[in-house]
């Protein structure tokens, strides 16, 4: 029996999927959380083999509990369940540790059978972006965009977008605030802005490309 953590920030979301595993045969949902901070204790006292979390949590976000999760908890495999889209976040989260990425635009048997498949020990991403990755084509310029950034400065835009301060991010990054400045500012010539408010509208223009 496969045991799946959920951890999304929305209720509705979480019972959703708690009702979705209720008659599974091989899939036991062991929790459900709603945020980064709540995955990090349960998983210290419990026994988890998957965890199927979303990317944006008001604590912790995910890409930082998957840097997590990979320095200190190796033998537990994460999926993200993401509205985010899967061109621009996906590759940037399985560098981080993650072992899939789903849409929640996906049918419930995809999400059963990606949750078997990482079990099993393989990496589930759309057929689309699995034959964008095999053919190096793209199909829209926010991919090429994002796919140029490090793990680290896509986390650093992540938590500007959503309004983090510089402090903010330097706590739950845990690096301190002068290399914060430094990846804002990168993300600056990158984006070939020249102040933040630009930077945030540029990247959120980017993501719905």
């Amino acid at each position: 029996m496969i045991k799946l953590l959920i951890a999304d920030n929305h209720p509705i979301i979480r019972k959703g999927l708690e009702l979705l595993f209720t008659a599974s045969s091989n899939i036991e949902v062991v929790g459900s959380l709603e945020d980064g901070e709540e995955i990090l204790d349960f998983i210290k006292k419990n026994p988890v083999d998957i965890i199927l979390m979303e990317a944006d949590f008001p604590k912790l976000n995910g890409l930082t509990v998957l840097r997590y999760l990979k320095n200190d908890y190796p033998d537990i495999k994460t999926i993200i369940f993401s509205g985010q889209p899967e061109e621009v976040y996906a590759i940037n989260a399985i560098k981080a540790g993650a072992s899939g990425y789903i849409s929640k635009s996906v049918n419930v048997i995809t999400i059963s059978e990606a949750i078997v498949k990482v079990y099993e020990g393989g990496i589930h991403l759309s057929n689309e972006l699995t034959q964008q990755l095999a053919f190096g084509t793209r199909t829209n310029k926010s991919g090429s965009f994002y796919k140029k950034l490090s793990t680290r400065e896509a986390e650093v835009l992540k938590l500007l977008t959503i309004g983090r301060k510089n402090k903010e991010i330097s706590k739950e990054l845990n690096i301190n605030e002068k290399t914060v400045s430094t990846y804002k500012a990168r993300l600056m010539r990158k984006l070939k802005v020249t102040n933040l408010v630009d930077l945030v509208n540029q990247a959120k223009i980017a993501s719905e490309l």
